[in-house]
């Protein structure tokens, strides 16, 4: 996903980078830096975390989708509130809200790994990512005030590099310190008070993660709130919900917020079941920590992409560029359903690089032209990453109905979707 899946929020308050305060504190700007890090790499460690709670609860794949579903379903939930409370706070105690929040996710996991019940990491993973909402949507413009607005935009660029490092860093460390069993045993030879015991034990390796990923963000939120009253002048405009929902009804806009909608969901679903995908005998047979350390790929290619990318749309329309990158997400996949080996395994973890530009060139041309409704735009935007809830459970369904590889076929029609919004919105608006 990108920024995890990569959402600009500066347009959801109202205030242009042009109007914004602006505040010399360059000692914070790495702070924010690394929020962008760490919430970033939180998203995408969720890839890791799957395959280890499906093994600790004996789940199916659609019932390993509902953290994805809990994780992702608060930007529906929270998107829209958030925004109002910031717009109350303001981006200093806004984003200490976030972090906070954050925090209390990340310690939701101890109760959850004593009491070994999957509903409470379902929890957990709900509060942590109403923390992550919170920060996305006070990020981009906090950091369009740290500093002159002559270098807003190479700024922005540097904490999203910092938020794909993230997603590329964190799975495969995830993978070290979580995946993996305790002498070859496996929930489903276990049962009882055994049963219990190993869940508990085996989940104190994430527990040991998120306590350390608290501890980060607990540092981080003092910083900011060392700087919380040293934004002067902050206006935030109000606006309705049916002002902005009334954007829906562009084709331009109403197209595009539903290929985000798709997008997030289809890069969520194929870096959800990526682990076991690659451990099926007939792909890769890799054992699950072995497989877990390749996520990273996925995420690198991410990374790489960005900077293609931007080399590339200076030179082809975005939107011919938009859908043939997607084209190329549909060939990748279609090989590795279609294959097996090493062939199958790395045409499928090479979508990432197909993924790099997708959000925002999606973003960019949905939003063309809408002027000072863009705040409004970049709000429901936010709203729709809630794909990555819908889409991924679809699949699992799907994949435990089929297979893995047939599944395959669902984000691969979100990509021909998105194709096509490329060659609709090839022209400027």
């Amino acid at each position: 996903m990108a920024m995890a899946p990569g959402t600009s929020a500066a347009g959801e308050f109202g205030q242009s980078v042009g109007d914004a305060p602006q505040v010399d504190a360059p000692g914070l700007n790495y702070f924010v830096f690394a929020l962008f890090f760490i919430f970033g790499g939180i998203t995408s460690l969720n890839d890791v975390i799957i395959p280890k709670l499906k093994e600790l609860f004996t789940l199916s794949f659609f019932e390993a989708s509902l953290v994805q579903f809990w994780f992702f379903i608060a930007y529906a939930v929270v998107g829209i509130p958030g925004a109002r409370l910031v717009k109350r706070l303001g981006y200093m105690r806004g984003a200490v809200a976030g972090l906070l929040a954050m925090m209390a996710g990340c310690l939701l996991f101890i109760p959850a790994s004593q009491s070994a019940a999957f509903p409470m990491f379902l929890l957990a993973y709900f509060i942590l990512a109403t923390g992550v909402v919170l920060v996305q949507i006070v990020a981009n413009p906090l950091i369009s005030v740290l500093g002159p607005v002559s270098t807003t935009h190479s700024r922005l660029t540097f904490a999203q590099a910092f938020n794909s490092l993230g997603t590329t860093i964190f799975p495969y460390f995830g993978a070290i310190l979580i995946l993996g069993g305790l002498a070859g045993v496996t929930a489903a030879e276990l049962s009882g008070a055994e049963l219990a015991a190993y869940r508990t034990a085996e989940s104190q390796a994430i527990v040991n993660g998120y306590l350390g990923l608290a501890a980060a963000l607990a540092v981080v939120a003092g910083v900011v709130w060392l700087f919380r009253n040293r934004l002067k002048g902050e206006k935030h405009e109000q606006t309705s919900l049916a002002e902005g929902l009334a954007l829906l009804k562009r084709p331009r806009f109403g197209y595009g917020a539903a290929c985000i909608f798709l997008y997030v969901g289809a890069e969520v679903a194929i870096g959800s079941f990526i682990v076991n995908y690659l451990m099926q005998a007939e792909v890769l047979n890799l054992p699950e920590q072995d497989a877990g350390k390749l996520i990273s790929l996925y995420w690198l290619g991410a990374l790489v992409g960005r900077f293609i990318g931007s080399a590339l749309l200076r030179l082809v329309s975005p939107g011919l560029m938009l859908a043939s990158v997607a084209a190329g997400a549909i060939s990748l996949i279609a090989i590795s359903a279609n294959s097996t080996g090493v062939v199958a395994g790395y045409s499928l973890l090479a979508v990432g690089l197909m993924n790099a530009i997708m959000f925002p060139t999606i973003f960019s041309l949905a939003c063309e032209k809408l002027g000072p409704k863009a705040a409004d735009g970049s709000g429901i935007i936010n709203v729709a990453i809630c794909g990555g809830a819908i889409i991924p459970p679809m699949y699992a369904a799907l994949a435990d109905a089929t297979s893995l590889a047939f599944a395959l076929v669902l984000p691969a029609a979100c990509y021909a979707i998105i194709a096509g919004f490329g060659v609709f919105a090839r022209k400027p608006a």
